[in-house]
């Protein structure tokens, strides 16, 4: 794997935001803009799993990072329950929220990989690194 120096490169950043965008356009689109609850808690919800990745990759450690990854997947799940949530209002309709929740569920198996990656892994991460004198 290429040393990444910047969290937009993370393809699995990458992933988060454009299903992030997805989740924008659904609430500007839909019905969903009305229920001020449910559209913010989405939107921050998936808003979250991308911000998680990014919080994790800005640490520097690699133990902190996989923490940042595990809740960033837990966002995910969450977006994924609430999709069920809008359909059950009737603001999505099947094809929709099949689409939208197949997409969260490959964006979670792939931070899993990823955590599972960095756990193979014995580098510590940037802050970990002597300082030379």
């Amino acid at each position: 794997m290429a040393t990444i120096k910047k969290f937009e490169d993370l393809e699995i950043w990458q992933e988060a935001r454009r299903l992030c965008q997805k989740i924008i356009v659904l609430v500007q689109t839909t019905e969903l803009q009305k229920d001020y609850g449910l559209k913010d808690q989405i939107k921050r919800a998936s808003g979250s799993v991308m911000d998680n990745i990014a919080e994790g990759f800005e640490r520097a450690g690699n133990l902190e990072f996989r923490q940042f990854l595990s809740i960033a997947k837990g966002s995910a799940g969450e977006t994924r329950s609430q999709l069920y949530r809008v359909f059950d209002y009737e603001y999505v309709d099947e094809e929709t929220l099949k689409i939208l929740v197949s997409d969260y569920e490959t964006l979670s198996k792939r931070i899993s990989g990823f955590i599972s990656y960095l756990n193979k892994k014995e580098y510590k991460g940037t802050k970990f690194k002597k300082s030379e004198t």
